[in-house]
């Protein structure tokens, strides 16, 4: 049976969807993953199959940022900004799925938001089709989107309002260019209103979600549909560390990562600086990962490592502390390792997750990016390291997950699914 995944945006929203396909190929299924050519390497290293879409993920990730202006709290900006950057390549996806390979599929799971492409497609060639998701996206009075400021939450009433409104405001700019595809497919064209997302809830199609139920509880009302499965994690096993890595873990006390993932940065010099700062002025050893933001360039002291790359289910666990961006995977590992975390946000749904790790008790505040200073960083670190309360809830959290298998559970539900006289 040929599996399609379709799989669009940064590395944290790319490396799940690799992770599940590994999962499906161990199944027995072949798995295809359709994303950008950024991430071909990645793909084709973990036996999947490849097929291509236009857009480079760190380009489209920098235009985003600078689009929005790094606000990450103004929905407006960043949602001027997805326009400008990933809405700008969605039309050249029409030929992409028109002419090609993808028409052997039997069917098509898919992480983008409404489905663009994916759930048209499946409906043309009458096959089953199943949402992904890495953040959490049905409606609920719980709590507002994640792309929301999660301080403005007004009531369960209001928090579905929210959903309903980004709903909307995703649809709209791509309405056309969908029932475009559509009509090239043969299809009628679909509503004004919420279009895709409406008919994919009326359907109750399933929806698998690749995070903790113990980080975002699992809520009744989105129905049997709707699966929290755990985080979709990579087994990088044949990785290895540099002997150099390797000699500065056992050199000392365990360090403090700080890294911004996918997250460019305007002055990484002055950037890397701050970080190091903050790093001596705490008397802690420290890894910084190089990243898309390209720390590090500079020479550091001896008490700092530069990373430029680790598993982070394999790293995390031996840190004193983790600062990161909050992307939703990497919020994942490190609420995984039982250490705590600092969340320094610059976009999207990276502010949800700074709140929810605080929540949880395993964090302090987040602090924008935009908003960073040495001496913010230097008192997060100091609360992190010096509370036995934050240390303790940072490990019971691990103990909760450690029997999460979110692959697993994941691949149980689609074989379920794709095996009952429904699909």
């Amino acid at each position: 049976m040929k599996l399609t995944i379709i799989a669009v945006g940064s590395r944290g929203d790319v490396q799940p969807c690799v992770a599940l396909g590994v999962g499906l190929v161990d199944a027995g299924y072949d798995v295809r993953i359709v994303t950008m050519a950024s991430f071909e390497g990645m793909v084709r290293e973990h036996r999947l199959d490849y097929a291509p879409i236009e857009g480079d993920a760190q380009d489209l990730t920098t235009d985003l940022l600078q689009s929005s202006g790094g606000k990450s709290s103004n929905l407006l900006a960043m949602y001027k900004g997805m326009l400008r950057t990933f809405g700008s390549i969605t039309e050249s996806y029409h030929q992409v799925f028109i002419n090609s390979e993808l028409h052997d599929s039997d069917a098509i799971l898919c992480q983008l938001p409404a489905g663009f492409y994916g759930y048209d497609l499946a409906e043309a060639l009458e096959i089953p089709y199943i949402a992904l998701s890495v953040i959490p996206q049905e409606v609920t009075g719980a709590w507002p989107l994640s792309l929301f400021p999660s301080r403005m939450s007004l009531g369960p009433m209001y928090n579905r309002l929210t959903y309903r409104m980004a709903q909307q405001m995703i649809w709209h700019p791509f309405r056309k260019p969908i029932n475009s595809f559509r009509q090239a497919l043969g299809l009628p064209p679909t509503s004004f209103w919420w279009g895709n997302i409406r008919r994919m809830t009326r359907q109750h199609v399933p929806v698998l979600q690749g995070f903790s139920q113990h980080v975002i509880p699992h809520q009744a009302e989105w129905g049997d549909h709707v699966h929290t499965t755990g985080y979709w994690l990579l087994d990088e096993a044949d990785w290895q560390p540099s002997p150099e890595l390797t000699a500065f873990l056992a050199a000392g006390d365990a360090p403090i990562y700080i890294g911004f993932g996918s997250m460019p940065v305007s002055d990484p010099q002055a950037t890397t600086q701050l970080l190091v700062e903050a790093l001596q002025q705490t008397h802690k050893r420290g890894i910084i990962n190089a990243g898309w933001a390209k720390l590090g360039a500079s020479d550091l002291p001896e008490t700092v490592f530069l990373l430029d790359y680790a598993p982070f289910r394999w790293l995390f666990p031996q840190m004193k502390s983790i600062v990161h961006h909050g992307g939703s995977g990497t919020t994942g590992l490190a609420l995984q390792s039982g250490r705590p975390s600092l969340v320094v946000p610059f976009t999207a749904d990276q502010p949800f997750w700074g709140q929810r790790t605080q929540q949880l008790g395993v964090g302090p505040a987040a602090i924008p990016f935009a908003k960073l200073t040495k001496d913010k960083l230097v008192n997060a670190i100091h609360q992190m390291i010096d509370s036995p309360t934050m240390a303790v809830k940072a490990d019971a959290l691990r103990k909760q997950m450690i029997d999460e298998y979110g692959v697993q559970k994941a691949v149980e539900i689609i074989r379920a699914y794709l095996s009952s006289p429904h699909s």
